[in-house]
């Protein structure tokens, strides 16, 4: 069923005669061969649930920072991303043009790799934590002294196995190279860092700090891609440059309001998770927009 909370909300993908290949809390996937589509939809997720309520244009800014991401990087990196235009998309998808504009991706089909990578340039979030125990992030030692939400002496990289659900678990180098090969390993270390740094550098100059972001991999033909969602206020941390201050939190343009919200009415985490006021939705479909419209310089 497509459940439309109002004109603007899509919860959930119909497309009859397509296989569908997985449903995560936020994207539908469909398995077209060789190809995939994936769908953003206005799903969101907290504390690991997802809510009843959807977030309007989420599913848009999701899939349009993406593509302005995946053509921004491709001197640095081969990606999966082939068209957004419904009308280059194979029958019958043009025919539900009006559950895929603006939130839809024709990409290669590639073959995962089972890590996360993380890039960090700030210290925050689990790394805060990790800093304030052991002087150290994922067992890479950093300077003592340093505050909550501070820059980085260099970026590191932090990567993390792949959880169905529940949080994903910070891993070592040397699991890495278990995993996927020491070669590989060191590419992605490698490509993570190189691909932060220019985007940092470029978010810096349209007012915004990406304080950390993961990125995902996979192999098309043995060749290796960026894939899935890329520097999204969903796989990253968004900070406003005006205003920053180390020493505490930072207003993130993401589902913080969602979050708070949540723990102000007591939910305990538990299913079913609570529906949202639609102010809440409003506010944080706004803080999405506002970080599409400062990053990519047009609206939606």
């Amino acid at each position: 069923m497509t459940a439309m909370a109002s004109a603007k909300v899509l919860l959930e993908t119909n497309l009859p005669g397509l296989r569908p290949l997985a449903r995560g809390k936020v994207r539908d996937i469909y398995d077209l061969g060789d190809r995939l589509l994936i769908v953003a939809t206005d799903r969101i997720s907290a504390f690991d649930y997802v809510l009843p309520t959807g977030i309007p244009d989420k599913g848009r800014v999701l899939t349009q920072l993406s593509i302005f991401w995946f053509e921004f990087l491709r001197d640095i990196v081969p990606v999966h991303f082939l068209t957004a235009d419904v009308e280059e998309y194979p029958e019958p998808l043009p025919r539900y043009r009006e559950q895929l504009e603006g939130r839809s991706m024709l990409v290669r089909r590639a073959q995962m790799l089972p890590v996360e990578c993380v890039a960090r340039g700030y210290l925050a979030g689990s790394g805060w934590k990790d800093y304030q125990r052991s002087g150290a992030v994922c067992g890479i030692p950093l300077p003592p002294g340093l505050k909550e939400s501070e820059k980085l002496p260099e970026p590191i990289f932090t990567p993390a196995t792949k959880a169905q659900s529940g949080h994903d678990e910070n891993i070592s180098m040397e699991d890495v190279e278990v995993l996927v090969g020491r070669d590989l390993a060191w590419r992605l270390r490698d490509l993570t860092l190189r691909i932060y740094r220019k985007a940092a550098e470029y978010a810096e100059s349209r007012g915004i700090i990406i304080a950390d972001t993961k990125f995902e991999f996979g192999l098309v033909d043995g060749e290796l891609v960026l894939a899935d969602e890329v520097l999204t206020p969903d796989s990253s941390r968004f900070w406003p440059r005006q205003g920053y201050q180390p020493g505490g939190p930072q207003p993130s343009f993401d589902k913080q309001y969602v979050r708070d919200y949540l723990e102000s009415v007591g939910w305990n985490k538990q299913p079913p998770a609570p529906p949202l006021p639609p102010e809440v939705a409003e506010r944080t479909a706004e803080k999405y927009r506002e970080a599409y419209r400062a990053l990519t310089g047009r609206s939606l």
